[in-house]
């Protein structure tokens, strides 16, 4: 007799219109996904099977005064089934996965070339992981094989995880592998904050690494590899220590130096990143601390310069403090801090006067006004940098059962506690800055049942 258990039937969405101001940009996000998974345990068996099956509807755009407008949609239908088989000193998992994805991208470079698609694709996947306790060292290799079928492409991923407990207190660990996939971002260097990436899954036209060769293998290629260590100072505190080097050998981007429509969409970076990331957890009744710091490189070369990424944020420390002062734990108060680097981004170098021909030949350019203004960037890329981030965010709730099954959980929070204005966007031609949310008081209720 075999016992099926449907653990949980799940669906949520979000819509933002988050209008900065009138004259600057208006951004969009919206978010939908739901989905069921399963556990079915077979009688007599050490055997467990789980799976699940899931949806994701999610849209970005953007829109500034004066500015061509950016979208990107993706809808994704996934579905897996996982199988575990338990040993006394070992474990096999496997199992199969399959998504189809439909994404739709719109997007203009900075030389005002507009580039779009919408394109359907299907992946299927199997994987295998197996684990062994060998006395005080833990093995774990696992491989994946990837089919993508709008590129006609198959993927062999293998994989390795380490860990040596050298004693009750001090922990050693280590992993590598090698990843792929057919998704990929852009963002555009007229940004000075980052508020757009776009999506698309890898392009079926053609792209063409910088030195103007075609590509055959049109997938996102990278090779990690992490080592750290965990050390129980007390039984209160653990301290934990990871280093990481990530490799990528080809990165698939929009062509941002393309300036006719002649050449291709798409062309190749090669990148990596590098870092450390240190973290303490200190634990006790009615008081737990976490804090993480971490510092890191994320570096690109596009074939004409290195450059670092919009993601390349130098330092990042954050700090949580839970309180709970009675024994019942109906009442919590906690704070969160966070503290990090400034993004980096192009500079302007100047403007001109961008007159757009839409007369054709008959534009009369040496007596026309021009309606619009151009950007010059910096011939360094990403050669500046924000301001630091910093924030305080403080909370207070209150947990009251009436039954068992029944509570309601009252919640008053101040997000940005001391009003730091950290920037939220910046218009250049303008030179306007919007900052984000001043000092926000919110209270919320929550019944369960």
């Amino acid at each position: 007799m075999h016992r099926m258990v449907v653990k949980s039937i799940f669906f949520g969405f979000n819509f933002t219109d988050a209008y900065t101001n009138p004259l600057l940009a208006t951004i969009d996000w919206k978010n939908i996904g739901g989905g069921a998974n399963f556990l079915l345990v077979p009688s007599g068996s050490n055997v467990l099977i789980d799976g699940l099956v899931g949806f994701t509807k999610y849209k970005a755009g953007l829109v500034e005064k004066n500015m061509d407008p950016r979208t990107s949609e993706i809808d994704e239908l996934s579905a897996n089934i996982n199988f575990s088989i338990f040993g006394k000193e070992n474990e096999l998992k496997y199992g199969l996965e399959l998504k189809s994805l439909r994404t739709n991208f719109e997007f203009v470079n900075p030389f005002s070339i507009r580039i779009s698609q919408e394109q359907n694709t299907t992946e299927l996947g199997l994987y295998g992981k197996y684990k062994r306790i060998l006395g005080k060292l833990i093995i774990e290799p696992s491989t994946r094989i990837q089919y993508y079928s709008s590129l006609g492409t198959t993927t062999f991923e293998p994989r390795l995880g380490l860990k040596l407990n050298l004693n009750d207190n001090v922990r050693f660990k280590a992993a590598a592998g090698r990843y792929t996939q057919n998704l990929l971002s852009t963002s555009n260097e007229r940004d000075v904050v980052n508020l757009f990436n776009g999506f698309l899954t890898g392009p079926e036209s053609q792209v063409t690494d910088p030195d103007g060769n075609t590509l055959k293998n049109k997938l996102q290629i990278s090779n990690h590899l992490i080592v750290g260590t965990e050390y129980d100072l007390t039984s209160s505190l653990l301290l934990n220590l990871e280093a990481y080097y990530k490799d990528f050998p080809q990165i698939i981007v929009v062509n941002r130096n393309k300036t006719s429509r002649s050449q291709a969409d798409y062309t190749v970076e090669t990148g990596k990143s590098y870092g450390v990331d240190f973290s303490v957890k200190y634990e006790i009744p009615k008081v737990y601390i976490w804090a993480t710091y971490s510092h890191g490189f994320v570096k690109r070369f596009d074939g004409k310069q290195e450059y670092p990424t919009v993601f390349d944020r130098r330092h990042n420390l954050n700090l949580l403090v839970t309180y709970t002062p009675d024994t019942k734990a109906t009442w919590q108060i906690s704070g969160r801090w966070n503290l990090g680097s400034g993004f980096p981004f192009t500079q302007t170098k100047g403007f001109y006067n961008n007159l757009d021909f839409l007369s054709g030949v008959g534009t009369e350019y040496e007596t026309e006004n021009p309606n619009q203004i151009g950007i010059l960037y910096s011939d360094i890329r990403n050669g500046g940098r924000l301001p630091y981030y910093h924030r305080l965010d403080l909370s207070v709730s209150k947990k009251i059962s009436f039954s068992k099954y029944t509570n309601l959980e009252l919640n008053l929070s101040v997000t940005n506690a001391y009003d730091r204005a950290n920037i939220f966007y910046f218009d250049r031609l303008r030179y306007e800055r919007v900052n984000q949310l001043p000092i926000l008081p919110t209270m919320s209720a929550k019944f369960n049942f």
